[in-house]
């Protein structure tokens, strides 16, 4: 794949900067989809006041997220090029199995690691600052401790380090990776109510089962599906939405 031999060719001094740009474009894009959601669903279906000011602090985490998920970014490629973490090229039937290891995969080990930090001692040191904001809004994807976002991104690196994947699901998987963290932040419900009354999509982590995390941290701790809740029984069903206009304080 050219794409995939571009980045073999590229000197670490070309690759940083690269990365940077690149996180900072999944950063933009992310905001603008979460805004896109709330211009769109906030007056009929918002789960909390939406449109609300973000404060300095919330910049800061977020530059801080930026910053190191673009170190992970560049540890990944290192690991990649010493051969630490093999990714799979050409044509496969492998692909879609590929993805759904990578999202199931994922979803398992965010949860343990999720639900760790909360009964934790280090709560809060590490994650006491994203639920400063019970009503959050896109950009708090991005408000993470600098230790969590190492966390996350570890576990992504070492998930990537056991299980070979094709590069066309790793796109995939971090594309849905940031649209489910999006959609969990967006402080409205885009989903049709019928999707709780469905066999396969009531499992969906949806954006109120996100935001009853936010209202209620012992509750909800998965981040793509509900599966690990439910099993595990820290399931909370998610919000009713307001059928009310927007805050625009």
């Amino acid at each position: 794949m050219k794409l995939l031999a571009y980045f073999k060719a590229l000197s670490w001094q070309e690759a940083l900067p690269l990365f940077l740009v690149e996180n900072l474009v999944v950063l933009l894009l992310a905001l603008a989809f979460g805004y896109l959601l709330q211009a769109a669903f906030g007056r009929k279906q918002a789960l909390g006041p939406v449109h609300r000011p973000i404060t300095a602090t919330e910049y800061r985490f977020a530059t801080y997220t930026l910053l190191l998920n673009t170190v992970i970014t560049f540890a990944g490629f290192w690991l990649w090029r010493q051969g630490f973490i093999t990714i799979r090229e050409g044509i496969s039937s492998r692909i879609l199995l590929d993805f759904v290891v990578l999202f199931i995969g994922m979803d398992l080990l965010m949860y343990v690691f999720h639900y760790a930090i909360h009964h934790s001692p280090l709560y809060h040191l590490v994650h006491a600052e994203h639920h400063a904001y019970p009503e959050p809004q896109p950009i708090d994807l991005f408000v993470l401790h600098p230790i969590e976002t190492l966390g996350f991104g570890g576990l992504w690196l070492l998930l990537m380090a056991v299980y070979p994947a094709h590069f066309l699901a790793i796109v995939a998987y971090l594309t849905v990776n940031v649209l489910f963290g999006v959609l969990g932040h967006s402080g409205v419900e885009p989903f049709p109510a019928a999707w709780d009354r469905s066999p396969l999509f009531k499992y969906l982590g949806s954006s109120g089962f996100h935001f009853q995390h936010h209202q209620d941290d012992s509750h909800n701790f998965g981040f793509y599906t509900s599966i690990w809740d439910r099993l595990f029984g820290t399931f909370a069903p998610s919000p009713p939405v307001r059928q009310a206009a927007p805050s625009t304080k």
